[in-house]
């Protein structure tokens, strides 16, 4: 998305992830960005190995993590433009941490209007992301950004009552 009208929709920003509850987020995001005329985007962080020696190995254990974070996005990519008629934006952040990263992503972004979190489906309380944001907030260098969370449990069909 590089037009003038793809840079000023808002977007919502969702953290894509192996879990569970990651595919309600998804297609909650999904619904809310076609029903208000909004898109996607998709936060991929890659959390850096510590690994001080041979750096050569360190290398190429960072290029296999964005090779990997960069064929995750795309095999989502289909789903999304199916749910909303546009690409979704690939957001790939090396950082320390998940919240790390959605501080930095926010700040640089004024386009990201809201974060779309999805609880566990474990049963062990909302996750540990929701857990911190919801204890100590997420500090978007003074900026407010709303956050949605939705169960992670919810049902297709069930999103699409509510978004």
């Amino acid at each position: 998305m590089t037009d003038a009208a793809s840079e000023s929709r808002r977007k919502f920003l969702v953290v894509a992830d192996d879990s569970p509850e990651f595919a309600a987020a998804l297609k909650y995001a999904c619904r809310r960005a076609a029903s208000t005329g909004g898109c996607v985007a998709m936060l991929k962080v890659i959390v850096p190995a510590e690994f001080e020696h041979w750096s050569g190995v360190r290398e190429e254990i960072e290029r296999q993590e964005r090779e990997e974070a960069e064929a995750l996005l795309q095999s989502l990519a289909d789903r999304v433009v199916a749910e909303t008629g546009l690409p979704p934006e690939f957001i790939i952040k090396h950082a320390d941490g998940v919240r790390t990263a959605l501080k930095q992503v926010v700040a640089a972004d004024p386009t990201i209007k809201i974060l779309i979190l999805a609880t566990s489906t474990a049963g062990r309380g909302p996750g540990p992301l929701i857990s911190a944001i919801a204890k100590e907030g997420v500090g978007f260098s003074g900026r407010k950004l709303p956050v949605t969370v939705v169960p992670g449990d919810l049902t297709d069909a069930e999103i699409e009552e509510l978004a």
